[in-house]
């Protein structure tokens, strides 16, 4: 049972992973400086928030949109991207503020950052509780650790091992290559 008003991944980051994003630092995959954007977030869909007006994209992790529907293990389908959103959001909000710094922008003109919310790196977060997956091309592996904390803890990748169902959702392609 965990202390009143904490939730699972709440806690500090256990040595390893900590070791693991020191390493992506110095890979260059984490920023090293910039003025961080701070504030409050609001959540678009589950790898994607806004703070002040300004549209960021989590580096390095890949998660359901919003509308993606998957299967559970009984077969049933579920809004996986909803759900993936509504913990991030929970998440969020719980760790006030959130601050990101960018390391890039994507085609859509879109920030591509590291953000923390609550000494947590949120991306990592997302995908040790099983609501994003690594993406290999862009963390340089930074959050394998924490996808497989997530495969040990639910005995899958939680959206990525089950089927994902088209038309509500946009085509998800090469997702189980990005393990």
């Amino acid at each position: 049972m965990l202390p009143h008003g904490q939730q699972h991944g709440d806690g500090p980051l256990p040595l390893t992973r900590l070791a693991a994003l020191s390493i992506c630092f110095v890979a260059g995959v984490l920023p090293a400086s910039g003025e961080p954007i701070v504030g409050r977030a609001s959540v678009v869909d589950a790898d994607t928030i806004e703070i002040h007006s300004k549209r960021i994209r989590f580096n390095g992790i890949d998660a359901p949109e919003g509308r993606q529907l998957c299967l559970d293990e009984a077969g049933k389908r579920y809004r996986c991207g909803q759900v993936a959103a509504l913990a991030l959001a929970d998440f969020l909000d719980a760790h006030r503020p959130t601050s990101c710094t960018e390391v890039n922008r994507d085609r859509f003109k879109r920030i591509i950052a590291v953000c923390s919310a609550g000494g947590r790196d949120v991306a990592e977060w997302l995908v040790s509780n099983g609501h994003a997956l690594n993406w290999p091309r862009y963390s340089k592996g930074c959050y394998a650790d924490a996808q497989n904390t997530a495969r040990v803890a639910r005995g899958h990748l939680g959206w990525v091992v089950r089927a994902t169902l088209g038309v509500e959702a946009k085509p998800r392609r090469g997702l189980d290559r990005r393990e």
